[in-house]
C-alpha cells in the first residue's frame, strides 16, 4: 500500500474512503455544507477541500462513480481527470450534468473516485519507419464487434 499525504484546505473536508476492501478507487467527497444545483448540460467545479501529494512515478486518475453516472447522469466533464505528481492544489471535480433536468449534489456527497496508478515517462523518438504488425494501420472497429 502506498501512503498519500493529504492536506485539508477546509477543516470540514472529508478524507477519501474505499467502499470495500478490494475497491480500486477511493471515493472523493464534495466539501460538506451547501448543496449545488447543476443545470442540464452544465459543468460545475465541485470542491473537495483537499490537496494531496501524489508520489513521483504515480498519477491520480479521477473517474466517475458508476452509480452517480448511470443513475443520475452526473460524471466528470473531462471523462478522466489526470492529477500529476507535482500538483499541490485543491482536488476538484468538473461534474457535468448529461441530463435534461437540473440535478442537486449535496454537500458531503461522494462525487467521483480516485485511482492512484504508476506511469512510465516516455522519450519520443522520430522514426521514418515503424515495425510491421498483423493489424497494421487498421483502426477504430477494425478488430470486429464480437
Amino acid at each position: 500500500m502506498t501512503n498519500i499525504k493529504i492536506k485539508k484546505l477546509n477543516e470540514e473536508a472529508i478524507i477519501p474512503t474505499y467502499g470495500t476492501e478490494f475497491s480500486a478507487g477511493a471515493d472523493l467527497y464534495m466539501l460538506p455544507g451547501e448543496s449545488v444545483t447543476i443545470n442540464p448540460h452544465e459543468t460545475v467545479m465541485i470542491h473537495t477541500g483537499l490537496a494531496m501529494e501524489i508520489p513521483e512515478g504515480y498519477a491520480g486518475l479521477i473517474f466517475a462513480r458508476s452509480g452517480l453516472a448511470s443513475k443520475r447522469g452526473l460524471a466528470p466533464a473531462n471523462k478522466v481527470g489526470v492529477v500529476d505528481p507535482d500538483y499541490r492544489g485543491e482536488f476538484m471535480v468538473a461534474l457535468h450534468n448529461h441530463t435534461d433536468e437540473p440535478k442537486v449534489v449535496d454537500g458531503g456527497e461522494r462525487v467521483a473516485q480516485l485511482v492512484i496508478v504508476p506511469f512510465l515517462k516516455a522519450s519520443f523518438e522520430e522514426a521514418s519507419e515503424l515495425s510491421d504488425t498483423v493489424r497494421g494501420e487498421c483502426g477504430f472497429g477494425s478488430t470486429g464487434k464480437k
